[in-house]
């Protein structure tokens, strides 16, 4: 009883009184006294394992919410994207960091903020492309950009060039099947389509990359988008081209959505992405890069705004 009650931290009479007052709730007694000392009888002995798991469980609970006791739990599009390819780099370069790559499998980025501020995750690679919209406690950080590239198969007319302008992919078919309405990757085409004049083909369901890829292989005229940094599996025999996009390099923003307070893993994520090598210029970016931008700013003179004692702004 001396031992329990100094690690507890408590006299050796609440000791004794915690220990009745569970007796009485169980209606059964757990100790007896003996000529040794105080023994488990019968039902003590049984209630001990399951007593023991339930605080083991409240240990657990507590550690898992105790900050930077955990890994960070980061929400992708896909575990071929550039995201969790360069989420990969990361970890690969910070040997026994430990990190929670989920997937959420939702297309509306409006979504994916409702999990990051209800902590179902800790960041989500996701755009929200009126920045104005999002809840005031998740904010949206521009990462990096993800250029994208011209796939095509051998027999394309564009398969053996070195690179190509966007003014080159004009009545070209450009077919990205599957297209969510409402997700940020639909806004992001409808921008490309109408600063650009291209024939983005959206028809059809998505019925995966192997697909895809196998319908590109054998066609000469149909023709693809993808980041550079996406990772795809094919066949050799497909004879598939990675054709870069040049004068102007269009580059696919990708911002990671975390709250208020993130979780203190985040931090050298970031400073990984900070120091990606930036694209070559010119680049076209989406309009929601410069609103981002302007809300930041917005947000940044808002909080050095010092009200007088008066009460009116200055």
């Amino acid at each position: 009883m001396q031992h329990a009650a100094d690690e507890l931290g408590v006299t050796q009479q609440a000791v004794s009184k915690r220990i009745a007052a569970l007796e009485r709730e169980l209606g059964v007694r757990l100790f007896t006294r003996t000529a040794r000392g105080v023994e488990l009888t019968p039902d003590g002995r049984a209630f001990l394992p399951h007593a023991r798991g339930v605080v083991a469980g409240v240990d657990r609970a507590i550690a898992a919410v105790r900050p930077g006791s955990r890994a960070p739990r980061i929400d992708v599009l896909g575990l071929r994207s550039a995201q969790a390819v360069v989420l990969h780099d990361y970890w690969r370069s910070h040997p026994g960091t430990e990190l929670d790559v989920v997937t959420l499998r939702v297309d509306d980025p409006r979504v994916a903020a409702a999990a990051v501020r209800s902590g179902e995750v800790d960041a989500s690679f996701r755009t929200v492309p009126d920045p104005a919209a999002l809840p005031g406690d998740v904010r949206m950080i521009h990462v990096f950009d993800s250029a994208l590239e011209l796939l095509t198969g051998p027999r394309h007319p564009l398969a053996d060039a070195p690179s190509v302008t966007p003014a080159e992919l004009r009545g070209l078919r450009i077919w990205v099947p599957g297209i969510a309405p409402r997700s940020e990757w639909a806004e992001f085409y409808d921008q490309l389509v109408t600063a650009f004049g291209l024939r983005v083909d959206a028809a059809g369901p998505h019925f995966g990359d192997d697909v895809l890829l196998e319908a590109l292989a054998g066609s000469a005229e149909v023709a693809t988008l993808v980041g550079a940094r996406d990772r795809y599996t094919r066949p050799a025999q497909f004879g598939l081209r990675r054709i870069p996009i040049m004068n102007p390099v269009l580059a696919y923003p990708l911002s990671l959505l975390v709250p208020a307070h993130p979780h203190p893993g985040l931090r050298p994520v970031l400073a990984h992405f900070a120091n990606l090598a930036p694209l070559p210029e010119p680049v076209w970016r989406p309009s929601w890069i410069r609103q981002e931008v302007q809300l930041r700013v917005a947000q940044s003179i808002s909080a050095q705004t010092v009200l007088p004692p008066s009460g009116r702004g200055r």
